[in-house]
């Protein structure tokens, strides 16, 4: 797995300063930056975190490339739905030998792994025989149609990965370039940082945290599960572990 943090709105908590200040003051567009420093714009982002006012972070987004994670992931992330996505194509992309991620306990035990990898193994051949047969129908019915040799070649290969690829497994590599504006981040790392989120997407969703951090502390100063600003929401669903898990978080931010 492997998150890079591609662009972000500049001075972020600056901006969102200067969303909230004209909310709260008489400013004017011309004059509601004037005056406005960094010190000022951490304490109108610690204002807003303590009145719950969260529609001022909508104005800033951040951008991420997320590489090595699995379709099962992809299935998932995608629910959060205030957010765009640009997912690599297997329609358009032919998985000739496809990169796949091992769960780590299914790593953890030889017996496992060794059947896991044969399933990988039998997708893999399944998925190249399936777009050879249908590789074969599809170039002789594009000649047919007056196509050249070349451009039949092309067309065929294409139409039959559109079908081939469903032998495919959730465990088949992806990438995709992720945008989020800030309030949905913070909800996203509520769901997904907390220990009952599913692994590989916790692993992602920390790494987006530790990203955006760096980059915007004040504003992320308490992001993350719902335990590391208050109480679990989990219910009797609770891990349990809420101190280990602030404690965590707060190693991260360096605090």
């Amino acid at each position: 797995m492997k998150v890079t943090l591609l662009t972000y709105t500049p001075n972020p908590e600056k901006t969102i300063a200067c969303a909230a200040r004209l909310c709260y003051s008489a400013s004017t567009i011309d004059t509601v930056y004037e005056g406005l420093t960094e010190e000022k714009a951490s304490d109108f982002v610690e204002m807003l975190a303590g009145l719950g006012h969260e529609s001022p972070i909508e104005h800033v987004s951040f951008t991420f490339g997320i590489e090595g994670v699995s379709r099962s992931l992809l299935a998932q992330i995608t629910r959060h739905r205030l957010a765009s996505f640009s997912v690599q194509s297997q329609r358009y992309v032919k998985e000739n030998d496809f990169a796949f991620v091992t769960p780590p306990e299914i790593e953890a035990v030889p017996q496992a792994k060794e059947e896991f990898l044969k399933a990988m193994d039998a997708s893999l051949k399944s998925y190249n025989k399936l777009a050879d047969i249908l590789s074969q129908k599809h170039y002789q019915i594009f000649l047919e149609e007056g196509k050249t040799e070349k451009q039949a070649k092309s067309m065929a290969e294409k139409k039959a990965i559109e079908d081939a690829r469903f032998v495919l497994p959730n465990a088949c590599d992806t990438k995709m370039i992720l945008t989020m504006n800030a309030r949905s981040l913070m909800n996203f790392f509520k769901h997904r940082c907390c220990n009952r989120a599913q692994w590989e997407i916790r692993a992602v969703a920390d790494e987006m945290l530790r990203l955006v951090y760096e980059v915007a502390p004040t504003l992320f100063k308490n992001a993350g599960p719902s335990c590391v600003r208050g109480g679990c929401s989990e219910g009797k669903m609770s891990c349990g572990k809420m101190e280990q898990v602030r404690a965590r978080y707060r190693e991260m931010k360096g605090e």
